[in-house]
């Protein structure tokens, strides 16, 4: 293989998937979209936008769902200085693989490489190290050790870092997918074409039997996913105790 050169979290371009209904929060966010939800002052995407920002990322794409209109109309309101920010609204559900080809392809965007993570979890990896951790793969996926993946399943790698399975949900220590990718761009070339796509049902497995294959990165860092109302409630302490992460 060809050395493939990526030299820095400024040839990413990161797509937010922020496209879910949100319904287990409906008692509390009413129709607001799940990223749209209130914490210390601000929209959690927008958190997740300027968390982005202190990493050196300056070209992000919010992929879009329900109520799309609201986070197009807050990013329009209220810019962040510096940052390249634009939505792009689902026509349909589309799944996370969808999700990034629809708005990789509306964007006409070629970066490097594609950051792509949710707009309700926030994960505070240093994406310098990541990029460096590519090398020839055609990915890295973002991994955390827990002491039960029997909720997740699990990811297996080599002692070489290089993803061998992913695994169904069983007890168990292990890692577990973080749910933050790095892929570069010539991969989206080779998506099914169909919708739903999901990166990690159908697209991860088939990049296993690829030259590049993909990359465990193992994360030890603070995480926080807003999914439930029991989470959601903890975000404002999370904001706060986090907040030399952001820009």
């Amino acid at each position: 293989l060809l050395e493939r050169v990526m030299t820095s979290p400024r040839d990413i371009t990161a797509v937010i998937l922020a496209g879910g209904f949100g319904t287990r929060l409906e008692g509390l966010l009413g129709d607001l979209p799940k990223p749209m939800a209130p914490v210390n002052g601000r929209p959690f995407v927008e958190w997740v936008v300027r968390w982005l920002k202190a990493q050196d990322v300056h070209d992000v794409i919010i992929s879009t769902g329900y109520r799309a209109e609201e986070v197009e109309k807050h990013f329009a309101k209220t810019p962040i200085p510096k940052m390249k920010v634009r939505c792009v609204a689902e026509p349909e559900p589309m799944g996370t693989g969808g999700g990034l080809a629809y708005s990789a392809a509306a964007c006409e965007s070629e970066p490097q490489a594609w950051l792509v993570l949710n707009g309700d979890s926030l994960v505070f990896v240093d994406l310098a190290k990541i990029t460096v951790n590519l090398g020839n793969a055609d990915g890295v996926i973002m991994t955390r050790a827990v002491p039960d993946t029997s909720r997740y399943g699990s990811v297996r790698a080599d002692d070489t870092g290089r993803i061998t399975a992913f695994e169904e949900k069983q007890p168990g220590s292990g890692h577990i997918n973080a749910g933050i990718y790095l892929l570069r761009h010539e991969v989206l070339r080779d998506f099914p074409e169909h919708c739903p796509l999901s990166l990690e049902r159908e697209v991860f497995p088939s990049l296993l039997r690829r030259d590049g294959g993909l990359r465990a990165h193992q994360v030890e860092a603070p995480f926080l996913d807003i999914g439930t109302p029991e989470t959601l409630l903890q975000a404002e302490a999370f904001i706060e105790e986090n907040q030399a992460q952001f820009a």
